[in-house]
């Protein structure tokens, strides 16, 4: 980790968008050439601050290893991944929802053990088992919505933003599991020794949060 600069591992995608957005409410400042760059770590000293760019799902191994000091994480990842990190800040951006959906056609109660597909594999089989429901759980790394289609499994488990994938592909939501958000996560060894930097950024962006912020550029 940097020792002068706060290392911030952040997502991919419409997360990273919508964080960086909060940080700038917060009064960080960080120009519009940020979003444009290819790099995978990038430094912004005048906003104190390192950047790395990762995977959704790998953002809590960056944090929990200490090769990021703080993170951003859907709450999805953090229940898929058990990551060794505190989660200090629900930053309440690109919300979304766990949800399980079926061709329309499905109807529960006729397997044994229906089969689950899902990229979340510890998350579906915990939810299930909750529920007392034997499952088989069929780990898949995108385009979830195909395997009920081509026949690997009965029924999905995916995010849901707008709906509009499930119902492009023809498949009907069965239920809401889990209401998602994104969390500001942060290393424990790096909560004791860069305290100085890691509280004040906890308190903008929650002042921004609860729209008590303000722009300080």
């Amino acid at each position: 980790m940097n020792e002068e600069l706060l290392t911030v591992a952040m997502p991919k995608g419409r997360i990273f968008d919508e964080a960086v957005d909060l940080l700038r409410q917060a009064g960080y400042p960080i120009t519009e050439e940020f979003e444009d760059s290819r790099k995978l770590i990038i430094d912004v000293p005048e906003a104190g601050m390192r950047f790395i760019l990762a995977k959704p799902m790998d953002v809590p191994t960056y944090v929990e290893h200490g090769v990021a000091d703080v993170g951003v994480a859907g709450k999805d990842v953090m229940i898929e991944e058990k990551r060794d990190v505190y989660e200090v800040l629900d930053l309440k951006i690109s919300a979304c929802y766990m949800a399980v959906a079926a061709l329309p056609s499905y109807r529960a109660g006729g397997e044994v053990a229906p089969k689950i597909a899902s990229k979340y594999p510890n998350l579906t089989s915990e939810y299930f088992r909750q529920k007392g429901e034997q499952v088989e759980i069929i780990k898949l790394n995108g385009s979830i919505e195909l395997a009920p289609i081509v026949g690997l499994a009965d029924r999905i488990v995916d995010i849901v933003s707008t709906g509009q994938t499930l119902k492009e592909n023809g498949l009907v939501e069965i239920e809401e599991m889990i209401n998602i958000t994104s969390r500001f996560i942060v290393n424990p060894v790096s909560y004791r020794t860069k305290a100085a930097m890691i509280d004040p950024m906890v308190d903008r962006l929650d002042q921004v949060i609860n729209g008590q912020g303000e722009d300080r550029l």
